[in-house]
Parts: C-alpha cells; sequence; structure tokens
C-alpha cells in the first residue's frame, strides 16, 4: 500500500489520478444537472401556467427524474431501416463528448480547476463547435424530411449566432487582456463594481454585449424561444424525430449540459467567476477562515454556483414565458441587430483600451 501511495503521488501518475477524478465528477455533475433541470424546468412551466406539476413520485415529484432515466434505460435503442446505422449511433456520443470536454476547461473555484488553460477559452469554443455538427449528423443520417429541414435551420441558426457571441469574447478579452479564464476571474476580484460588467471605462456598452451574449448564448444552446432544432409545432422533434429510449435522452443531456457551459462562461466572462461581491478580507477575525483555505474555496464555489443557477434559471423562465420566434425574425436579429452592435462595442472597446 505505500508503495502505491508513493508511486501514485509522483506528478505524472497524481496529474493522471487527478484528472481521472475530475472526469468521474464531472460525469456525476453533467448527469446530476440534467436530471434535476429538467424536473425544475417542468416545475417552472407549471408554475407559470398554474399546475403543479410532477407531484406522484417522491416529494414534490423529487425522485420522477430517476423514474424518467430508468425508463429511457429500459427502453430499446431503434434505428430506422432506412437510416445510416453507424452515423445515427455516433450522433449522440458526438454531441454529449465535446460537452463533457468543455467542462474540463471551466474554472469553478480558486482551487476547483480541472485544466488550467493558458488557451482556456479558445479550447472551449473549439469544443463546443462540434455541437451543430454532431445535430447535423444525427438529423441526416436518419433520412427523415423533418430531420433534415431541422439540421438545415441550425446550421443557419448557429452559423448566425456564432459570429456576434465570438465579438463580444473578444471584446471581453480586450478588456482582461487574457484568454486564460482563472486568469480572467482573478482580475475580477475584490469589491463587485471591478466584475467586468461594470468596467464601462473600458467598455461604456458592456451591458449590451452581455446581454448580446445571453442571448447567442440561448440561441448557441437551442432553447426557446429559438429552439429551431426541435419545432415541435412544426416539425414533429425536429432532429431527434426519429431518436428514441436512451439516445433521445442523452441528446437532452447535452442541451442541459451546453446550458449550463453557457452560463458559466457568462459568470466567468462577466459576473466575476467565484469571486463574492466583497472582499472577504474585510470579514471580522473570527471569519478570517471563510477567506483562506478550504472556507475561503467553499464559499467561492457557492457564489460561482448561486450565479450560474440564477441565470440557468432565467433561461427555463424565457422558455415558458416568449413564444418561438419565426426563423427569418430569428436571422434578422442575429445579422442586421446583434452582429452591428458586437462589431461597435469591439471597435469602442479597442480605442478605450488603447488610449487608456
Amino acid at each position: 500500500m505505500s508503495a502505491v501511495i508513493e508511486l501514485l503521488g509522483q506528478e505524472p501518475y497524481w496529474s493522471f489520478v487527478r484528472l481521472a477524478l475530475f472526469l468521474g465528477g464531472v460525469a456525476a455533475f453533467v448527469g446530476a444537472n440534467a436530471a434535476y433541470l429538467v424536473w425544475v424546468e417542468r416545475k417552472t412551466a407549471a408554475y407559470v401556467q398554474r399546475r403543479p406539476g410532477p407531484m406522484e413520485v417522491g416529494p414534490q415529484g423529487l425522485i420522477q427524474p430517476i423514474a424518467d432515466a430508468v425508463k429511457l434505460l429500459s427502453k430499446q435503442v431503434l434505428v430506422p431501416p432506412e437510416a445510416d446505422g453507424i452515423l445515427f449511433r455516433l450522433a449522440p456520443v458526438l454531441i454529449m463528448t465535446p460537452a463533457m470536454m468543455c467542462f474540463v476547461a471551466l474554472p469553478y473555484g480558486s482551487a476547483l480547476v480541472p485544466a488550467n488553460l493558458d488557451l482556456g477559452l479558445l479550447a472551449l469554443f473549439a469544443f463546443a463547435s462540434v455541437n451543430v455538427m454532431a445535430l447535423m449528423l444525427g438529423a441526416w443520417s436518419s433520412r427523415n424530411k423533418f430531420a433534415i429541414i431541422s439540421a438545415a435551420r441550425v446550421v443557419s441558426q448557429n452559423i448566425a449566432y456564432e459570429i456576434p457571441m465570438l465579438l463580444t469574447v473578444v471584446t471581453t478579452i480586450l478588456m482582461s487582456g487574457s484568454m486564460n479564464l482563472s486568469t480572467i476571474v482573478t482580475q475580477q476580484g475584490g469589491w463587485f463594481w471591478n466584475w467586468n460588467i461594470f468596467q464601462l471605462h473600458h467598455n461604456p456598452l458592456v451591458w449590451l454585449s452581455f446581454l448580446t451574449f445571453y442571448i447567442c448564448m440561448l440561441a448557441e444552446t437551442n432553447r426557446a424561444p429559438f429552439d429551431m432544432a426541435e419545432s415541435e409545432s412544426e416539425l414533429v422533434a425536429g432532429a431527434f424525430t426519429e431518436y428514441a429510449g436512451m439516445s433521445f435522452g442523452v441528446f437532452f443531456m447535452a442541451e442541459y449540459a451546453n446550458i449550463v457551459i453557457g452560463c458559466s462562461l457568462a459568470v466567468i466572462l462577466f459576473l466575476g467567476g467565484w469571486n463574492c461581491p466583497i472582499p472577504l478580507d474585510i470579514l471580522p477575525s473570527w471569519l478570517g477562515w471563510l477567506s483562506t483555505g478550504i472556507g475561503g474555496a467553499l464559499v467561492g464555489l457557492g457564489f460561482f454556483f448561486a450565479k450560474l443557477y440564477a441565470l440557468i434559471f432565467t433561461v427555463i423562465w424565457i422558455r415558458w414565458t416568449f413564444p418561438r420566434t419565426q426563423f427569418y425574425g430569428l436571422l434578422n436579429l442575429s445579422w442586421k441587430i446583434l452582429i452591428p452592435v458586437a462589431l461597435v462595442t469591439l471597435w469602442l472597446t479597442s480605442f478605450l483600451v488603447k488610449v487608456l
């Protein structure tokens, strides 16, 4: 046993064990989020529509997500006779893998960074770009006319909304001077007015930047009012029409995983990440443990997740408040409004960063 502990304590082996532990934690986190964000969404929809929502399985329906997961796992995965079997089975794997890889690049706290990459922001967008390819592959391989129409919509939508999102992210990089996500969060430490969303001297339109990023995140994750990938009232189930059982469930796990990733990135880029609204070193001496060591790490983690789930709730709230937009209105919003706003913001920030 001592030999094993000594071996694992060496740097190469410890790095491998650390990465394996983080991957296991990420997998558990993604699964729990996918299960219980569905419960939150169903409860929110019920509240908006003045009904109780899930109530039967467990108190307030809390065990309903587990029952749904068991049901999906027990169903047979069917492949349509005319579908491309290999690509049809590959699409759910292709959509879930990059989502898992994105979580590895996200810093959740000062001491909870799975992989502290110098180009973490670039890596995250590189992984996330595979999402649209997986949706297109799943729809095309199923040989279903509704799915193929949906795939064409998804590709147009993602191309349109990736441009203003990336322009907004470049604006944030100019403000922070780094593509390392941990460095971006660290620079926002101290009082809450150090958060990027309050940096009006670098970007007087920073609130517009945040709003642009948020709208693009909704579109990139195919959430209402931009859920062109599903469009249940028009295209049956959109790109997922021919999928059943757990292969259908994996697509929705990836959707909720991408929502968590998008909201996490918004928290990191604009809302101070794990930083508290006030500096913890001003607390009384008997509360000093909250600013150092494990106590400080847990407090930072708590603030990160509080901001994260507040944003996720707004994503769910918007879905059950606004109707689905018309497709051409969706594209016009990006090309005629968001892209010009993002370009003006980028030019203005470039000028102010250079001058100041």
